[in-house]
Order: structure tokens, then sequence, then C-alpha cells
């Protein structure tokens, strides 16, 4: 069974499969450019990215809170969320010292913590290029460079990075000045659409893989 955050990201993006098969109903599917209808993929582009946002927001909490319930003791949890808790607490001198308290307590405290990270994170992931999904990762379960993990069987890790990156400076362009630099074709919000569906199902499975070694065996899915 996929994750939540997957559950949700699929169901999300219907609504923009929704406005592609808007755009070949009122179109066709013959060549040629339609006008009138380039609102149609602005409007899918600019969806694609905020789904994809809060897939990798969904999905990074749902790795932490499932790492705070079955992780077996503090000395498995990554140093980046030990640190980063420890800072906030502003406990110790030393930012690993709170770690070497009772496993209930260690629990309590991330819990009590989750929102606040969260919503540190959600005014951060504003613009989810790929360094920015890389921090996210990071800071939240402790997963360092997950984009590297986006090779396909066509297309580099890098190459990846690129068109992502790429992808969200068009929403960007959309969203804070009205328009691109250039039309928005139907071919450009389907290929968006393909490479988020390829990206986030790397992603989930990554996260995946980390969690359940920090569990001890405890998956997402």
């Amino acid at each position: 069974m996929p994750s939540k955050a997957r559950i949700a990201l699929d169901e999300n993006l219907k609504d923009v499969e929704g406005l592609l098969k808007l755009h070949e109903e009122k179109g066709g599917t013959g060549p040629g450019r339609r006008y009138g209808l380039e609102v149609l993929n602005k409007s899918a582009v600019v969806l694609i990215t905020s789904f994809w946002e809060a897939y990798c927001e969904d999905i990074a909490a749902e790795g932490l809170e499932c790492i705070v319930t079955h992780a077996k003791a503090s000395d498995v949890l990554p140093k980046e969320i030990k640190k980063i808790i420890a800072r906030e607490l502003k406990s110790d001198i030393n930012e690993l010292a709170i770690w070497d308290i009772s496993d209930d307590k260690w629990r309590a405290v991330l819990r009590t913590h989750l929102i606040k990270l969260q919503e540190t994170r959600n005014r951060k992931l504003n613009t989810p290029k790929h360094m920015n999904i890389d921090d996210l990762f990071e800071s939240a379960i402790g997963l360092a460079k997950v984009s590297l993990k986006w090779g396909f069987k066509k297309r580099s890790p890098i190459q990846t990075r690129a068109k992502l990156d790429k992808f969200v400076e068009l929403r960007g362009e959309i969203a804070h000045r009205g328009k691109a630099k250039s039309s928005v074709k139907k071919t450009t919000a389907v290929d968006y659409l393909e490479l988020i569906k390829q990206v986030a199902a790397r992603t989930g499975g990554v996260v995946n893989a980390h969690v359940k070694s920090i569990t001890g065996g405890q998956a997402l899915f």
C-alpha cells in the first residue's frame, strides 16, 4: 500500500489530469497550436508544483512520525534530528546531551516539537527546487541528498535536478508575472506531470528505506 503522502498526491494530480482532459476536449488531439487554451497549461504547471511541494512536506512528516513511534532507542536517530531538537531546547551547551535521557522522554520531546519543525520547513519550502528538497529531508529525517537518487534509465540525477528546477522556475514566472517568457504548451504540462510522478515514486522509496534502517524494519508502506 502506498504512503499516505503518495495517496494524497495521486488524488491531487487528478485535478491536473482533468485540466489536460479539458484541453483535449476543447482543442482536440491533432497537430497545431490551440488558441485560448494556454491558461489550462499554465494552471496545470502551477498546480503540479504545489502538489509536489505538499507531497515532500507530507512524506517528510510521515517519515519523522514513523521514526518517533518505532525507533527502538534514541541512539539510532540520525545526528541531524538530534542536533536540531537540542538546539531548539537550548538545554545544554553540548547539542547532543539531551539524547542521553530516557527513551520515553526523547519521544515526548520530539512529538512536542514535531509541529514546530513542520511549520518551519513549510515556510522554507516555498520553491521546491532540488536544493530545498534536499534540505527538507536532511533536516526532517536526517536523509542527505535525496535528489542524488533521482536517476532513471534515460536521465541522470543531475539531469533530473535540472529539469525539475526548470519547471519550478516556470511556475514562478507564471505565478509572479502572470505569464512565462514563452508560451506554455500542453506538452510542457504533460512532461512535468510525468516527471513528478517518477520523482515522487523514487523519493518515496528512498524515504521508506531510510526509515526502515532507523526503525529496524518498520516501513511507511
